[in-house]
Protein backbone atom coordinates (compact mmCIF):
# COMPACT_ATOMS: atom_id res chain seq x y z
CA UNK A 1 0.00 0.00 0.00
CA UNK A 2 1.41 3.49 -0.80
CA UNK A 3 0.09 6.33 1.68
CA UNK A 4 1.05 9.90 2.27
CA UNK A 5 0.35 11.55 5.41
CA UNK A 6 -0.35 15.10 5.75
CA UNK A 7 -1.21 17.48 8.64
CA UNK A 8 0.35 20.65 10.27
CA UNK A 9 3.83 20.52 12.96
CA UNK A 10 2.17 19.20 15.65
CA UNK A 11 -0.38 16.72 14.24
CA UNK A 12 1.37 13.49 15.80
CA UNK A 13 2.47 12.48 12.22
CA UNK A 14 5.62 11.06 12.86
CA UNK A 15 4.03 9.24 16.01
CA UNK A 16 1.53 7.70 13.42
CA UNK A 17 3.24 6.58 10.72
CA UNK A 18 5.51 4.70 13.24
CA UNK A 19 1.87 2.93 13.80
CA UNK A 20 0.70 2.36 10.47
CA UNK A 21 3.61 1.31 9.21
CA UNK A 22 4.30 -1.07 11.42
CA UNK A 23 0.90 -2.09 11.02
CA UNK A 24 1.45 -2.24 7.19
CA UNK A 25 4.90 -3.71 7.36
CA UNK A 26 5.97 -1.11 4.67
CA UNK A 27 8.86 1.46 4.92
CA UNK A 28 8.10 5.03 6.66
CA UNK A 29 9.85 7.43 4.69
CA UNK A 30 10.36 10.78 6.54
CA UNK A 31 12.08 13.89 4.96
CA UNK A 32 11.79 15.55 8.33
CA UNK A 33 14.59 12.37 9.29
CA UNK A 34 16.72 12.60 6.13
CA UNK A 35 17.09 16.34 6.87
CA UNK A 36 18.15 16.00 10.57
CA UNK A 37 20.62 13.09 9.73
CA UNK A 38 22.51 15.46 7.32
CA UNK A 39 22.41 18.31 9.79
CA UNK A 40 23.78 16.52 12.56
CA UNK A 41 26.42 14.52 9.74
CA UNK A 42 27.21 18.26 9.18
CA UNK A 43 26.89 17.50 5.39
CA UNK A 44 26.71 19.63 2.66
CA UNK A 45 22.93 19.19 1.83
CA UNK A 46 22.64 19.73 6.02
CA UNK A 47 23.81 23.27 6.06
CA UNK A 48 21.65 24.10 3.28
CA UNK A 49 18.84 22.60 5.18
CA UNK A 50 19.69 23.94 8.49
CA UNK A 51 19.51 27.66 6.93
CA UNK A 52 15.77 27.23 6.12
CA UNK A 53 14.97 24.54 9.37
CA UNK A 54 16.34 27.02 12.10
CA UNK A 55 13.59 29.67 10.34
CA UNK A 56 10.85 27.21 10.26
CA UNK A 57 10.74 27.48 6.53
CA UNK A 58 10.50 24.45 4.07
CA UNK A 59 13.36 23.06 2.22
CA UNK A 60 13.50 23.59 -1.73
CA UNK A 61 12.13 21.37 -3.57
CA UNK A 62 14.56 20.18 -5.66
CA UNK A 63 16.57 19.59 -3.11
CA UNK A 64 13.85 17.21 -1.25
CA UNK A 65 12.60 15.59 -4.43
CA UNK A 66 15.67 14.42 -5.73
CA UNK A 67 16.44 12.83 -1.99
CA UNK A 68 13.04 11.31 -2.30
CA UNK A 69 13.09 9.73 -5.49
CA UNK A 70 16.47 7.86 -4.67
CA UNK A 71 14.62 6.35 -1.63
CA UNK A 72 11.91 5.28 -3.14
CA UNK A 73 13.84 3.58 -6.10
CA UNK A 74 15.30 1.52 -2.93
CA UNK A 75 13.91 -2.39 -3.02
CA UNK A 76 12.00 -2.12 0.02
CA UNK A 77 9.78 0.54 -1.33
CA UNK A 78 8.97 -1.19 -4.01
CA UNK A 79 5.76 -3.29 -2.88
CA UNK A 80 4.46 -0.10 -0.51
CA UNK A 81 5.73 3.15 1.78
CA UNK A 82 4.27 5.82 3.56
CA UNK A 83 5.24 9.19 3.10
CA UNK A 84 5.47 11.27 6.32
CA UNK A 85 6.25 15.08 5.32
CA UNK A 86 6.26 14.54 1.46
CA UNK A 87 4.66 16.30 -0.50
CA UNK A 88 4.65 19.53 1.18
CA UNK A 89 2.46 21.26 -1.61
CA UNK A 90 0.99 21.02 -4.63
CA UNK A 91 3.73 21.17 -7.45
CA UNK A 92 5.99 18.26 -5.22
CA UNK A 93 2.16 16.01 -5.17
CA UNK A 94 2.20 16.61 -8.99
CA UNK A 95 5.83 15.69 -8.93
CA UNK A 96 5.03 12.32 -6.77
CA UNK A 97 1.95 10.98 -9.17
CA UNK A 98 5.02 11.35 -12.50
CA UNK A 99 7.02 9.84 -10.31
CA UNK A 100 4.91 6.95 -9.50
CA UNK A 101 3.43 6.65 -12.74
CA UNK A 102 6.92 6.23 -14.72
CA UNK A 103 7.02 2.85 -12.36
CA UNK A 104 3.42 1.92 -13.20
CA UNK A 105 1.95 2.72 -9.29
CA UNK A 106 0.06 5.50 -7.71
CA UNK A 107 -1.04 6.24 -4.32
CA UNK A 108 -3.53 3.78 -2.78
CA UNK A 109 -4.94 7.25 -0.10
CA UNK A 110 -3.88 10.14 1.45
CA UNK A 111 -4.39 10.50 5.70
CA UNK A 112 -4.83 13.77 6.71
CA UNK A 113 -4.58 14.64 10.66
CA UNK A 114 -6.90 17.27 11.35
CA UNK A 115 -5.93 19.42 14.63
CA UNK A 116 -6.85 23.19 15.84
CA UNK A 117 -4.11 25.17 15.50
CA UNK A 118 -4.03 26.66 18.89
CA UNK A 119 -3.72 23.00 19.95
CA UNK A 120 -0.85 22.58 17.92
CA UNK A 121 1.19 25.69 19.36
CA UNK A 122 0.11 24.14 23.11
CA UNK A 123 1.66 21.25 21.62
CA UNK A 124 5.14 22.24 20.17
CA UNK A 125 5.58 25.32 22.45
CA UNK A 126 5.27 23.63 25.55
CA UNK A 127 8.24 20.62 24.36
CA UNK A 128 11.55 20.63 26.79
CA UNK A 129 14.55 18.77 25.35
CA UNK A 130 17.08 17.10 27.57
CA UNK A 131 20.79 18.66 26.69
CA UNK A 132 22.06 15.17 27.94
CA UNK A 133 19.85 12.47 26.57
CA UNK A 134 17.76 14.09 24.35
CA UNK A 135 14.06 13.06 26.07
CA UNK A 136 11.59 15.49 25.19
CA UNK A 137 9.21 16.14 28.40
CA UNK A 138 6.07 18.73 28.08
CA UNK A 139 5.72 21.69 30.94
CA UNK A 140 1.70 20.55 30.67
CA UNK A 141 1.69 16.62 29.59
CA UNK A 142 4.44 15.57 31.87
CA UNK A 143 3.12 18.41 34.78
CA UNK A 144 6.89 19.47 34.41
CA UNK A 145 7.39 22.64 37.21
CA UNK A 146 11.66 22.84 36.55
CA UNK A 147 14.12 22.42 33.90
CA UNK A 148 15.78 19.45 34.81
CA UNK A 149 14.99 16.04 33.20
CA UNK A 150 13.77 13.80 35.51
CA UNK A 151 15.74 10.47 34.01
CA UNK A 152 18.91 11.48 34.12
CA UNK A 153 19.51 15.13 35.67
CA UNK A 154 20.13 17.08 32.25
CA UNK A 155 19.06 20.87 32.01
CA UNK A 156 16.12 20.96 29.93
CA UNK A 157 15.64 23.60 26.91
CA UNK A 158 13.52 24.92 23.81
CA UNK A 159 14.50 24.65 20.72
CA UNK A 160 14.20 27.39 18.90
CA UNK A 161 12.01 25.62 16.57
CA UNK A 162 9.89 24.65 19.34
CA UNK A 163 9.34 28.49 20.28
CA UNK A 164 5.91 30.06 20.01
CA UNK A 165 6.72 32.78 17.34
CA UNK A 166 8.70 30.24 15.21
CA UNK A 167 6.00 27.24 15.60
CA UNK A 168 3.26 30.19 14.45
CA UNK A 169 5.42 30.88 11.47
CA UNK A 170 5.60 27.03 10.39
CA UNK A 171 1.77 26.66 10.97
CA UNK A 172 1.75 30.19 8.65
CA UNK A 173 3.46 28.41 6.21
CA UNK A 174 1.69 25.11 6.21
CA UNK A 175 -1.52 27.23 5.50
CA UNK A 176 0.18 28.89 2.46
CA UNK A 177 2.01 25.92 0.71
CA UNK A 178 0.72 22.55 2.33
CA UNK A 179 -3.16 22.91 3.20
CA UNK A 180 -3.72 23.24 -0.66
CA UNK A 181 -2.52 19.45 -0.60
CA UNK A 182 -5.69 18.36 1.07
CA UNK A 183 -8.25 20.19 -2.00
CA UNK A 184 -5.12 18.47 -4.82
CA UNK A 185 -5.93 15.10 -3.26
CA UNK A 186 -9.73 16.05 -2.76
CA UNK A 187 -9.98 16.12 -5.97
CA UNK A 188 -7.87 12.98 -7.15
CA UNK A 189 -10.17 10.86 -4.58
CA UNK A 190 -7.76 9.37 -2.11
CA UNK A 191 -8.07 11.81 0.62
CA UNK A 192 -9.67 10.79 4.17
CA UNK A 193 -9.46 13.23 7.11
CA UNK A 194 -8.76 11.69 10.49
CA UNK A 195 -9.40 13.74 14.27
CA UNK A 196 -5.78 14.42 15.35
CA UNK A 197 -7.05 14.79 18.73
CA UNK A 198 -7.48 12.53 21.88
CA UNK A 199 -5.09 9.67 22.79
CA UNK A 200 -2.44 8.32 20.65
CA UNK A 201 -4.32 4.93 20.57
CA UNK A 202 -7.50 6.39 20.43
CA UNK A 203 -6.07 8.35 16.47
CA UNK A 204 -3.93 5.37 15.08
CA UNK A 205 -7.57 3.36 15.86
CA UNK A 206 -9.23 6.13 13.38
CA UNK A 207 -6.51 5.97 10.71
CA UNK A 208 -6.42 1.90 10.58
CA UNK A 209 -9.90 2.39 9.93
CA UNK A 210 -10.15 4.60 7.11
CA UNK A 211 -7.39 1.88 5.74
CA UNK A 212 -9.48 -1.26 6.42
CA UNK A 213 -11.45 -1.23 3.26
CA UNK A 214 -8.19 -0.91 1.41
CA UNK A 215 -6.65 -3.98 3.39
CA UNK A 216 -9.45 -5.81 2.19
CA UNK A 217 -9.84 -4.89 -1.19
Amino acid sequence: MRIVLVGPPGAGKGTQAQFIASHLSIPKISTGDIFRANVSGGTELGRKAKEFMDRGDLVPDEVTIAMVRDRLSEDDARDGFLLDGFPRNVPQAETLKKMLSEWDARLDIVLELVVDEEEVVRRLSGRRTCTKCGKIWHVDFDDKRDDICDDCGGNLFQRDDDKEDVVRHRLEVYQEQTAPLVQFYEDEGILAGIEATGSVEEVTGRALAALAPLESA
